[in-house]
């Protein structure tokens, strides 16, 4: 259940990096959308909770895996 749990959270987090990064790029070139009020930051924090959590998974479950 734990390698769900990190693979879910790894790739997820790598999607809303990738979405954040360009709409960045967009909000850029075009400007600002109207209608839309998700800031790319919004979707950065995630990514980077996102993360943690999959490190944080992975490792318990290597310490898991050593103990006796």
């Amino acid at each position: 259940m734990e390698r769900h749990i990190a693979r879910w959270a790894y790739w997820l987090g790598v999607v809303c990096l990738v979405i954040s990064f360009v709409w960045r790029v967009v909000t850029l070139w075009v400007g600002p959308v109207r209608g839309i009020n998700l800031a790319p930051m919004t979707l950065y924090k995630g990514s980077l909770l996102l993360f943690v959590a999959a490190i944080a998974t992975s490792t318990f479950t290597w310490m898991k895996s050593q103990q006796p």
